[in-house]
């Protein structure tokens, strides 16, 4: 089937990406380092368990799975200083070939016989310490090779393709560990980042010029021009401070995230405490929940001709209303049901979330401010997760669902009448 056949059978939003060469020939390596990631969910655990000293598997379990993602906050602050001043590409490329060297010296250690407890989680901290610069670089790039009404679709496709990682990874992940160790899985991983980065690697130039402008994008006009010597000289807390409904954005996201880790905590003891099942339903409910958010992701690309502030709290309240039937002791059919539902209301969001930092970001600041909103997320959900087992052990696993919903759907009121009043602020003229 010819290119041109292909992209007739796509959906109407999706077809002027693929009229972009640089966008085509990158979209498949970030699919292929997403499902890298998704088998490492699995894979990072695992080798941790198998390599533990005798009853230190949960403590290392622990140490294994917050070095493979907190770093990447300490990176931002510590970093940014040097790393605002590179274009997109090369950020995105740099946080690629660390990840690929020092995630593939996993699986050699592993073979040899020196991947000491210390050393793995070492290994796992440094392949994260550049990835919120590399997150910032990816949807930065995206903003640099596409015009601005393809933006939103470009960021639905690149945040559906992490969704379905979510759901294939880990069920690749346990097929694979039957005939390979976990420490090859992630030598996978390692091998994508790899491809990534020469992919990124061989894009046109999109940089920004001396001048301030950007180079040509994909339909020959140039980028906005803006400021490159702010950029250099600000960090991302202080560029966001001169934009307040970003700032609002960034603290919806943050609160939302927040409010989701109790539920992540209470989901597991709902199957087994409330409803006396197995891991096997535990894995229904999330691979529901991540085919729901792969429709939804897909379903963003549409959602162009909508006011995105509206459709955004909209998500956030929809998800909270699919939590409440858990608290009111739903059967597991119809809380499946709720859970596919809230994958699917859910999945738009990340696309719409970066949309709206792409466009209201002066083009020499979007990966700066992107990377402070990386580094600012990545503590939302460690908080919210940290505080859902104390809420559990007061209130059960069943109560706290519906709480983190309840507290989700007040979260967008709140929202919503923020936003209108500084809405109206702005439109009253001051007296005088």
């Amino acid at each position: 089937m010819t290119p041109a056949r292909t992209t007739r059978l796509l959906p109407q939003a999706y077809r002027p990406l693929f009229a972009h060469a640089d966008f085509r020939r990158l979209l498949p390596a970030l699919a292929a380092s997403d499902l890298g990631d998704g088998m490492s969910v699995v894979a990072v655990a695992w080798l941790a368990i198998e390599i533990a000293p005798p009853g230190q598997s949960g403590m290392l379990l622990g140490a294994a799975l917050a070095a493979y993602a907190l770093p990447g906050a300490t990176g931002a602050l510590l970093f940014g200083r040097w790393l605002r001043r590179l274009p997109a590409g090369r950020l995105l490329v740099a946080d690629s070939r660390i990840r690929a060297v020092l995630l593939g010296c996993v699986p050699l250690a592993w073979a040899t016989g020196v991947l000491h407890p210390v050393l793995y989680v070492a290994l796992l901290a440094g392949s994260s310490v550049l990835h919120a610069w590399g997150n910032a670089g990816k949807y930065s790039l995206l903003a640099r090779l596409l015009p601005p009404d393809q933006r939103l679709a470009a960021n639905a496709l690149v945040s559906s393709s992490v969704s379905a990682s979510i759901v294939i990874g880990p069920a690749l992940a346990g097929f694979l560990a039957a005939v390979i160790s976990p420490a090859w899985l992630i030598g996978l991983d390692a091998l994508s980042f790899a491809v990534l980065a020469v992919q990124v690697g061989r894009l046109r130039d999109v940089s920004p010029r001396k001048d301030g402008t950007h180079a040509k994008d994909g339909n020959g006009s140039e980028g906005e021009a803006a400021p490159v010597e702010a950029d250099r000289s600000a960090t991302g807390l202080q560029l966001l401070r001169k934009q307040p409904e970003l700032l609002g954005v960034l603290a919806l996201t943050w609160f939302f995230n927040f409010l989701y880790g109790p539920a992540e905590v209470a989901l597991p003891l709902h199957v087994t405490d409330d409803l006396h099942a197995g891991a096997g339903l535990l894995g229904l409910y999330w691979a529901l929940f991540g085919a729901g958010a792969v429709l939804g992701g897909l379903a963003a690309g549409a959602l162009r001709r909508f006011p995105l502030w509206p459709v955004t709290l909209g998500i956030v309240a929809g998800w909270g209303l699919t939590l409440v039937p858990f608290g009111l002791g739903a059967s597991a059919p119809v809380t499946l049901a709720c859970f596919t539902l809230g994958g699917l209301i859910y999945g738009p969001f990340t696309a719409l979330s970066y949309t709206l930092f792409q466009e209201r970001t002066p083009a020499a600041w979007l990966t700066t401010v992107l990377a402070a909103r990386s580094a600012t997320l990545l503590t939302a959900g460690p908080v919210g997760t940290a505080l859902g087992g104390p809420l559990i052990a007061l209130l059960g696993p069943r109560q706290v669902l519906a709480a983190s919903g309840i507290a989700t759907v007040v979260l967008a009121v709140v929202a919503a009448g923020v936003r209108a009043r500084g809405l109206r602020r702005v439109r009253t003229p001051a007296p005088g």
